[in-house]
């Protein structure tokens, strides 16, 4: 269930992101002479909260004229505000997502960079204000100043929680090892007593069949034995008992004469 909770809501971490373009937009959407009166008035604004801190007592004519002198740079550092929280905003969904280093880096700083470009581009078509090349470096800066302070304050808040996870990962890779160990360990001991018991069982059939063979000479010996004990051959006539192998007549005297004549 918490799986199914976060699939549907990281998706929703570029919403910020979101808003923050529509919002660049909206300052781009503006007419030049709008624009510049935000900006007069932002740094009158600024000069003004200046001399009420520190007491300088300047009059209306001299915080018009420092807040004529301060406009430009106030300009310019709203853009780079803007597309340094448009990184921040653009990179912390990819980092829930998993992008890491200089990936993150990357694909993050060109979708400001590409986005800065764009914007640029949109003011070209803005009565009273036009693309400038000067703007988009400005941008790109805010852009990655805005990344590297995602990437230290993950590194710095986010690190032991990740230095716990691979402590956690690396006792589960040893817990996985060590069971893997004991089940070949377990695996060998059972090969092993398979193999002995078909030693034991072929030396048994070993011995069954030398018994077997033996006792088989010995009664086909034993049977030989007493049928040369007991089997007698006897003569029709006389009733004279022969042997089993009788003993070859031997020839006349005169037969043998003849043999050597």
């Amino acid at each position: 269930m918490r799986k199914i909770i976060l699939f549907f809501l990281k998706p929703l971490s570029f919403l910020p992101a979101l808003c923050m373009m529509y919002a660049i937009y909206s300052f781009s959407a503006q007419t030049g002479e709008v624009s510049g009166n935000l900006s007069f008035t932002v740094s009158y604004k600024i000069v003004e909260i200046g001399n009420d801190t520190f007491g300088v007592g300047l009059d209306e004519e001299q915080i018009s004229y420092f807040a004529t002198r301060i406009e430009y740079p106030v300009r310019k550092l709203a853009h780079m505000t803007e597309y340094f929280c448009l990184a921040v905003a653009v990179s912390f969904p990819f980092y829930v997502y998993g992008l890491r280093g200089f990936p993150l880096m990357l694909v993050a700083g060109l979708i400001c960079v590409a986005f800065a470009a764009g914007d640029e581009y949109h003011q070209s078509f803005v009565a009273g204000r036009g693309p400038s090349k000067k703007d988009v470096m400005i941008d790109s800066i805010g852009a990655f100043g805005g990344i590297i302070t995602v990437r230290i304050i993950c590194w710095t808040f986010l690190a032991p929680f990740r230095v716990a996870k691979r402590i956690e990962e690396r006792a589960r890779r040893k817990e996985m090892a060590r069971r893997r160990a004991e089940e070949r360990e377990m695996a060998r001991e059972r090969e092993m007593a398979r193999r002995r018991a078909m030693a034991r069982r072929r030396a048994r059939e070993r011995d069954y069949d030398y018994d077997h063979d033996y006792e088989h000479k010995t009664e086909n010996s034993g049977r030989k034995r007493a049928i040369r004990q007991t089997t007698r051959r006897t003569a029709p006539q006389s009733g004279r008992e022969y042997p089993e192998h009788p003993t070859p007549r031997r020839r006349p005297e005169h037969s043998r004469r003849n043999a050597r004549g």
